[in-house]
């Protein structure tokens, strides 16, 4: 379990800091609060105690009687050191290392990660001090995030809000994963296709499209270039991916093909219909009267003409079956020339689709099988990209 230093300092943002210490430890992170003096004018030592478990730290000069210096023990167990919010004080007193509190004193001895949320006016956020400290901080090697836009305590709309804490929680990950897609263009497709039956009617699938999401979140924390063609969800792009929304298969399918020229890695998550109306009625289809049978026609296999364009291209497809799963996924995986193919049972609970869970099996081209348990999608994110990462680095290996 990882230790998260989380300094919280004098603003009025300062109560969404509670949020964030409880995502980092339904996480499983073990989190330390460290607030200054400013701080406890805004929230109290006792809400972070009774949701981390411990006691929230103030004072450099009350050691507890098993630690020798306070900040060297901590700094020690640290993993990373998240300040959030981050005011424009402590901000000027960790860029010019002063240490006149135990979070200012925590910076200098650390040698972990730092994360830094800016919060506070527009016009102060904008000010060429504030700016010139948070240039020096970078420089120093923090990660610094930038502040939302909307509504400020004061009243004003401007930049300078403390973004929501699962935002934080997502930009705190992202600061601590290696980055070895580095240099890596992807594309990821996700969620569902809709076929329209009239103009206020289609055909559709239950796809969340959390799954394609989620890799496209991990492939952008690990360092690539990621380009994200969806269809129609109520998912927020991920920070850093190019989102091209679509709504058909045929408009996927021109998406997908327009940007996979410029590709080294392609994963195929979308659930796109195999089938749509032979006719869309150009008007609303009225009950009274309305034909009893509906004729289809297939659609576009956009998987199997990436996989006769392939080329050196590493290429990762899903399947979601039903029954005869492991055979109907080899085969799919040989039509579709396919390097990995992540193939998942619907029947078993948990699994699939519209569910933050998933339990795949991951079938390679040489016939390996790694069967994984059920987790969360984004758990199960990283498993696929570790794969696709052993992959994509043989491929490099066999063009030199």
């Amino acid at each position: 379990m990882q230790t998260v230093l989380l300094g919280v300092t004098g603003g009025i943002a300062a109560y969404k800091a509670a949020e964030l210490a409880r995502l980092l430890v339904r996480n499983g992170s073990a989190v330390q609060a460290v607030m200054t003096p400013a701080a406890l004018h805004f929230i109290t030592p006792l809400t972070f105690q009774t949701i981390t478990g411990r006691p929230a730290l103030v004072d450099s000069f009350d050691p507890a009687p098993a630690e020798k210096v306070r900040h060297i023990e901590l700094a020690g167990q640290a993993a990373v050191l998240v300040v959030a919010p981050a005011t424009a004080n402590t901000l000027a007193k960790m860029a010019r290392g002063i240490a006149d509190n135990l979070l200012t004193t925590l910076y200098l001895a650390v040698t972990c990660p730092v994360v830094l949320v800016p919060s506070m006016n527009e016009r102060m956020f904008a000010h060429q001090a504030v700016q010139e400290n948070l240039g020096l901080l970078r420089s120093h090697g923090c990660h610094v995030m930038d502040p939302a836009a909307g509504e400020l305590a004061c009243g004003v709309i401007g930049k300078g809000r403390m973004p929501e804490p699962p935002d934080i929680v997502n930009f705190i990950r992202a600061a601590l994963t290696g980055k070895d897609f580095a240099g890596v263009s992807a594309l990821v497709t996700a969620g569902p296709t809709r076929e329209p039956l009239d103009p206020v009617r289609f055909l559709s699938n239950p796809s969340s499209g959390l799954m394609g999401y989620s890799l496209a979140r991990a492939l952008s924390e690990r360092g690539a270039a990621v380009t994200l063609v969806s269809g129609p969800t109520n998912l927020a792009c991920p920070a850093g991916v190019a989102l091209v929304p679509v709504t058909t298969t045929a408009e996927m399918r021109l998406a997908v093909l327009r940007h996979y020229p410029a590709c080294g890695l392609v994963i195929k998550a979308a659930a796109p219909l195999d089938f749509r109306p032979a006719r869309a009625a150009a008007q609303k289809v009225k009950k009274e009267g309305a034909p009893l049978t509906l004729e289809l026609a297939p659609t576009p296999d956009i998987l199997q003409e990436l996989g006769r364009q392939k080329e050196n291209r590493v290429l990762v497809g899903f399947a979601a079956e039903t029954e005869h799963i492991e055979e109907h996924a080899r085969r799919k995986l040989r039509e579709k020339n396919l390097d990995l193919i992540v193939v998942n049972d619907l029947t078993k609970a948990g699994a699939g689709f519209a569910s933050p869970t998933n339990q795949v099996r991951i079938i390679d081209a040489g016939g390996g099988v790694e069967e994984l348990p059920l987790m969360e999608k984004e758990a199960l994110a990283h498993r696929i990209l570790d794969r696709a990462a052993a992959l994509l680095h043989r491929s490099k290996a066999k063009g030199l």
